[in-house]
């Protein structure tokens, strides 16, 4: 009796430790950061900001998912924020803008403390479109922490994001994104 109790200790022992052995390294954050600045010269700034933003870093295979709340992003005029939310980016319809993709080339044990460049390729999906975006992103890894950051430049006509022509020359024709993201080991 006690010898199959062994056994069956040593199977789950076993069992536990091949399970970890194949589980994977994920790398997570809800409080990552996206601005985004469609401002041209001589006109008020356009600017918005989320500090609310999740994403996930599956540290094996470099997959990237990162998801926005589109009513988390800030602007310092309040009337701005409500024409984006209602007129542009129709929020209650199209609530949240999401990435999915990859890091190519991405090793975590080549990471370090001074950044490296990595392309970044995936599909992008906002107010119900989705297209496929690649960026170079900086990654660096201190301690427990992977930070991930990149530029994008975006045509809101590829989201069907319709810009009014009363409004057209104060709103830039392409939009300046930066992701800004402190993704900790889980």
């Amino acid at each position: 009796m006690i010898s199959g109790l062994r056994l069956l200790l040593v199977n789950v022992v076993v069992l536990f430790f091949m399970v970890a052995g194949f589980s994977q390294t994920k790398f997570i954050t809800k409080t990552g950061k996206i601005v985004f600045e469609a401002s041209v010269p001589s006109f008020e700034e356009i600017k918005g900001s989320n500090d609310g933003v999740s994403a996930i870093l599956n540290a094996e295979n470099g997959e990237i998912a990162v998801l926005a709340l589109v009513r988390g992003f800030r602007f310092k005029i309040a009337l701005m924020e409500e024409h984006f939310n209602e007129n542009y980016i129709e929020s209650q319809q199209y609530p949240k803008a999401t990435f999915k993709g990859k890091l190519s080339e991405f090793v975590l044990g080549k990471l370090s403390e001074k950044p490296q460049k990595i392309i970044i390729t995936g599909v992008l999906t906002i107010h119900g479109k989705s297209k496929s975006v690649t960026a170079v992103a900086l990654l660096k890894k201190m301690g427990n922490v992977i930070g991930v950051k990149t530029k994008l430049e975006l045509d809101p006509a590829d989201f069907d994001i319709d810009i009014p022509k009363i409004v057209r020359g104060k709103i830039a024709d392409v939009v300046q994104i930066q992701v800004d993201l402190e993704l900790k080991k889980r």
